[in-house]
């Protein structure tokens, strides 16, 4: 019979209570190990993201399983660093100051569905670096990534320290009943609010990596043959189900007509004459997500695409233009194919309707006009930009990816991934010397005048 969850969390706080997880050798060992397992069974995440999403073998290994082994690699090479007490200045002579990086303790790592198998392992890495013991709850929704790193992380890794959990909304509903130390989400708003709020039951911090509508500008000055094919290559990359996707094209009319022009050509360069038949596009991951994408069809009028099969889980890169501001399709995050295009006729235009809404994950601006690119820089709060081009603020180790309000809190990759799951704890040490002592007598009572004199000079 498998333990209950509570047997299962009680287990690892027992197990980070014994301090296994602590010292710095065990964790790179363990961190080792968990690059074997990557590299020992990359053929089978592989088939398990086909089977799942049907994910491009390219696709799969740049934003999946090699993804990973650099994160691992960059966590081993820097570990000692990371993991190192730092002594700052101290106020008084002889005292020492320290920062001593502390693990939180039991950390739970609840993945996502559409890049299941990196956003899963990568913050469990960062746990693991930390010195905490980890339960990783990968999405039920993509099944068999799910199924496959359940299978292969207890086969390298310590198996009472790091555990992985199945199951679907009423187990993580269970799950998220149990005290933890940390948690990172990854996900939805909407069950990001239901992840907080379990998690305030006990003051637990969280990262909440969630999404928003990333808006992305374009004005006359770009260079349309490139600024194309870069976007359309951010939107298209597994199908539109990436939460820092370009979600919606912000530009002045003539733009959006040499865009849809050119968009064309591009599409049919990529994909071939029938698209549906392309092996380089990823699948929908559900029939109910089809139904979903395919009722903002109607919110404005299909210039590009527009056909869809729900037995397939298949939906043709589409691009609206003539959309309503108030209209689903530009009130919701997309999460698919589909690329509406609103018209602004400047920047301050664009930038004010951006900020009507809430603060986005991410945001593109393709533009040669350095002044125009400042004031996007400047005056729009979201969790990270790319100027001209997409995605890649999120694949750089030395930028930390995360959201701000609505698209989420906290932050990761790099160095970030480490401190994430890490209490910075000072330490201030102090001897027993009696001209130290002497210098603060004065705190001492009775408060005199003289002694108020002496500790505020």
């Amino acid at each position: 019979m498998a333990p209950s969850y509570k047997e299962v969390v009680e287990g690892a706080r027992k197990v980070y209570a014994e301090g296994r997880t602590r010292p710095i050798a065990f964790r790179r060992q363990q961190l080792q190990q968990y690059k074997k397992m990557l590299i020992n069974h990359k053929d089978e995440f592989l088939k398990a993201l086909v089977s799942d999403l049907n994910k491009p073998q390219l696709e799969a290994v740049i934003f999946e399983v090699d993804f990973a082994l650099k994160d691992v690699d960059f966590l081993l090479e820097n570990l000692d660093r990371l993991a190192k007490t730092e002594e700052v200045k101290s106020v008084l002579p002889g005292d020492k100051s320290l920062l001593v990086r502390e693990p939180y303790g039991v950390v739970l790592v609840m993945g996502a569905w559409n890049y299941p198998l990196q956003l899963s392992l990568i913050p469990a890495a960062g746990a693991i670096a930390a010195g905490n013991t980890v339960i990783i709850k990968p999405s039920e929704v993509s099944p068999a990534t799910a199924n496959a790193i359940a299978k292969y992380l207890p086969q390298y890794l310590d198996k009472d320290c790091y555990r992985v959990v199945l199951g679907g909304i009423p187990e993580t509903t269970e799950l998220l009943k149990e005290r933890f130390d940390y948690v990172f989400y990854t996900g939805s708003t909407t069950v990001g609010r239901i992840v907080r709020e379990a998690a305030n039951k006990y003051l637990t911090p969280t990262t909440l990596e969630l999404g928003g509508k990333c808006p992305c500008y374009v004005d006359a000055t770009a260079d349309l043959e490139m600024a194309v094919r870069r976007i359309l290559w951010g939107k298209m990359f597994n199908l539109g189900q990436t939460c820092i996707a370009p979600d919606y094209i912000l530009c002045p009319k003539a733009v959006q007509d040499a865009f849809i022009n050119k968009a064309k050509e591009v599409l049919k360069e990529w994909y071939g004459e029938d698209i549906k038949k392309s092996p380089y596009l990823c699948r929908i991951v559900a029939e109910r997500h089809v139904d979903r994408l395919v009722n903002y069809l109607k919110d404005g009028k299909v210039v590009i695409g527009g056909r869809y099969d729900k037995a397939s889980k298949w939906v043709e890169p589409t691009v609206l233009v003539d959309v309503k501001e108030n209209s689903g399709v530009m009130r919701d995050e997309v999460f698919g194919p589909i690329l509406p295009i609103f018209n602004v006729n400047t920047p301050d235009e664009a930038i004010t309707f951006i900020n009507k809404g809430e603060k986005p994950l991410a945001m593109y601006v393709f533009s040669n006009n350095k002044a125009d690119v400042d004031k996007f820089l400047e005056r729009v709060s979201c969790g990270g930009v790319t100027v001209n081009d997409t995605l890649h603020h999120a694949a750089n180790p030395n930028l930390p990816f995360g959201g701000v309000g609505y698209s989420g809190m906290g932050a990761y990759h790099g160095d970030q991934t480490f401190y994430t799951f890490t209490h910075i704890k000072p330490v201030l040490l102090r001897e027993y010397d009696q001209t130290q002592e002497m210098m603060l007598s004065a705190r001492y009572p009775p408060y005199t005048a003289d002694k108020i004199r002496i500790l505020t000079s």
